[in-house]
């Protein structure tokens, strides 16, 4: 059988941006998305915290992000370049820097997306008791409290290596005692709320707005032994009725900033948000959006340009 073509659309842009770059390439029919970040192998307490593999040792982008987009050789992609050149140039007027902007086309065989970027995936200690480890491969734990989350992340999303998923894994164990209720809004993977089961949560509901994410999510909680994990497409807490304990959202702040105002109502009494993807000069008006809407920052980490946030009610702590 021979292998199918693709075609393929790369941007040359900036960390900042990828999700946004990604996104409008699904729009414009991409059946999959690969993306190369210079972020993940350039921050040291990143590499320090577990990462097996010597980013020297291969080749991998060295500066900004290259989003490539997956489209089917019959779709015509060099008429949509400069539709897509324009789109980047006009990130910048969202507040996102759009990087080079370069956008090219190529072809590419089946078999060379599907399997090719395999092998830059390999075990990665994320936290202090969280591994992520390719559906691939065996892996036996290497301390006693050691938690595996095996995870097939697909071509279009993250591996969970991200510094944003890092923070984000850090600040579960930190905050979380047991039997916590939690809502993971855009789940991607479903590595948090896997996660949030492995570290003791009682049910967990995900939601994406991609019917893809939440069928990626549903394939990886098969991987990883968890029954309390319900994973529906919706957008962001929109319509959602239960009261969580944590509420956690990865995903941009452009995309923060509408969910914030959405947050009182799915958040139980002396409950707790944590949100990440901010990049740093985002982290103001997340900030400004949360206390206007009531809520209080917590703490705050950083990883590289990336920040988290946890945050509670006003009110919670006035009762107290």
């Amino acid at each position: 059988m021979t292998a199918m073509e693709w075609s393929k659309i790369s941007v040359q842009t900036s960390t900042e941006a990828v999700e946004a770059v990604s996104n409008y390439l699904m729009s414009l029919g991409a059946e999959g998305i690969q993306i190369e970040d210079a972020a993940d192998f350039q921050n040291e307490e990143f590499l320090a915290n577990g990462v097996w593999l010597d980013p020297d040792t291969f080749a991998h982008q060295e500066e900004g992000a290259k989003v490539t987009g997956f489209f089917n050789a019959k779709t015509h992609l060099p008429e949509l370049v400069p539709e897509i050149q324009s789109k980047v140039a006009q990130l910048a007027d969202f507040g996102l820097d759009p990087g080079a902007g370069t956008v090219s086309v190529d072809s590419v065989a089946d078999d060379d997306w599907a399997n090719t970027w395999k092998q830059y995936y390999h075990p990665v200690r994320v936290s202090h008791d969280l591994t992520i480890v390719p559906s691939w491969e065996t892996y036996q734990p290497q301390q006693p409290n050691e938690m595996v989350i095996q995870l097939d992340p697909g071509m279009a999303f993250g591996t969970g290596t991200h510094p944003t998923t890092q923070l984000m894994l850090t600040a579960l164990e930190t905050l979380m005692r047991g039997s916590e209720r939690v809502i993971d809004v855009g789940t991607g993977s479903g590595v948090l709320a896997i996660a949030a089961e492995m570290l003791g949560a009682s049910h967990i509901l995900a939601t994406d707005v991609d019917q893809v994410a939440v069928d990626n999510a549903k394939m990886n909680l098969a991987f990883n032994p968890v029954t309390k994990i319900d994973v529906i497409a919706n957008d962001l807490l929109e319509g959602i009725d239960e009261k969580a304990d944590l509420i956690l959202a990865n995903i941009l702040a452009e995309v923060l900033l509408p969910l914030i105002p959405q947050l009182d109502h799915a958040l139980a009494k002396r409950g707790q948000v944590v949100l990440s993807g901010i990049f740093y000069d985002k982290v103001a008006p997340v900030k400004q959006a949360l206390a206007t809407n009531g809520f209080i920052v917590r703490a705050e980490s950083r990883l590289g340009d990336w920040s988290a946030i946890v945050a509670h009610r006003q009110s919670d702590e006035e009762d107290a």
